[in-house]
């Protein structure tokens, strides 16, 4: 599967510029997310790899080609776009063959592929029903289906999943995981779902501005965001960030939050820390002990009245006051349902566990 990649790549519209000076290297078999908020970029930039919008300036490699000027045909790539884009009037089994056909390819062959594809997909029962006899989630499959059999090693996909309710979501992460487990594809994978993201990908580019915030994988994203818009963007609930300052003394480092210490002698700074500088700390809502703990050797200690909690099923939500604005934590399902609006209680962060950021910059300390 070949590698590629993105080298100083600029779109602009006019006097609108939508991607800057953009480089993104793609490794052989990779399953890469571009992930962000609507507008970030991402969709052009996959229109641009696969030919749809031309470069204003810089240049596209697959593998050892230049595929910056291009037609889409003769670049060597499969799209599955949103809106499945299915021929109405032609059968499951014909809309595997179309792109076959008129590429030229001998008929065994085709059938061959047709075949393979259906199986793998496991639609062979469908082969003669039309796009209208189908399911949402039948549909995304004849869509894969379509791209498969063209056989090259590089698969686009733009926002697949927006269209399937929340069950089939799922079962078609799975599927889509599954098979590039199974093919070992390079594949393009566009998204605003975190989920999908965080569950699929082996790699993940952040997008913001048209701009890559960060690159890297899933666990590096989650655990270790490079700037404030990761941190926020990246995690439901979301992350606690919190302004504080940086108290040094010798070898021992603090964040003073209001009337509350959070000692952070153990984090990791890339520079050395500097007593007063004004710093935003990020606490996970899933790294706060459960209310009531209090270990001596915890970061800190935050006594906070209850606001409301959320359950969702097997997991829960709990929404404190503090600082002026909500403390997020997640909780035990049984202990959501016991907490009470008004009521005080006291959590506890533990150590090793907070993100620092420059509050001037917004970048990792």
């Amino acid at each position: 599967m070949p590698r590629v990649s993105f080298e100083h790549i600029t779109k602009t519209y006019g006097h609108l510029t939508v991607l800057n000076d953009l480089n993104l290297a793609i490794d052989d078999g990779d399953f890469l997310v571009l992930l962000g908020p609507s507008g970030c970029g991402k969709t052009t930039l996959l229109n641009l790899l696969a030919g749809l919008l031309d470069v204003t300036d810089g240049r596209i490699t697959i593998g050892e080609r230049d595929v910056t000027d291009l037609d889409p045909k003769d670049r060597g790539l499969a799209m599955v776009f949103q809106s499945y884009a299915l021929y109405p009037t032609k059968t499951v089994r014909g809309n595997l063959r179309f792109g076959l056909v008129s590429s030229g390819l001998p008929r065994e062959e085709i059938d061959k592929r047709v075949d393979w594809a259906a199986k793998l997909l496991q639609i062979e029962p469908l082969l003669d029903r039309k796009p209208a006899q189908l399911s949402g989630g039948q549909r995304q499959r004849v869509a894969i289906g379509r791209a498969l059999v063209k056989n090259v090693g590089v698969f686009l996909f733009d926002e697949p999943l927006s269209n399937l309710d929340a069950k089939l979501r799922t079962e078609m992460r799975l599927e889509i995981k599954n098979l590039h487990t199974s093919l070992k594809h390079t594949i393009v994978y566009v998204t605003h779902d975190q989920i999908e993201a965080m569950t699929m990908a082996t790699r993940i580019a952040v997008m913001n501005g048209g701009v890559i915030q960060q690159f890297g994988t899933p666990d590096e994203i989650y655990e270790t965001p490079a700037n404030l818009f990761v941190a926020g963007f990246i995690g439901s609930p979301a992350m606690n960030l919190k302004r504080g300052t940086l108290a040094v003394s010798g070898d021992r480092r603090a964040v003073i939050i209001g009337q509350t210490r959070l000692d952070v002698s153990d984090y990791r700074f890339e520079q050395p820390p500097q007593d007063g500088a004004e710093v935003i700390v990020g606490l996970r809502p899933e790294h706060f002990l459960p209310p009531g703990t209090t270990p001596a050797d915890a970061a800190g200690q935050f006594t906070v009245p209850v606001r409301y909690a959320e359950r969702t099923g097997p997991d829960a939500s709990a929404f404190f006051e503090f600082d002026g604005a909500l403390l997020a934590l997640r909780v035990e399902p049984s202990l959501a349902a016991r907490l009470k609006a008004g009521e005080t209680v006291t959590v506890a962060f533990p150590r090793g566990r907070a993100n620092l950021f420059d509050a001037r910059t917004g970048q990792r300390m």
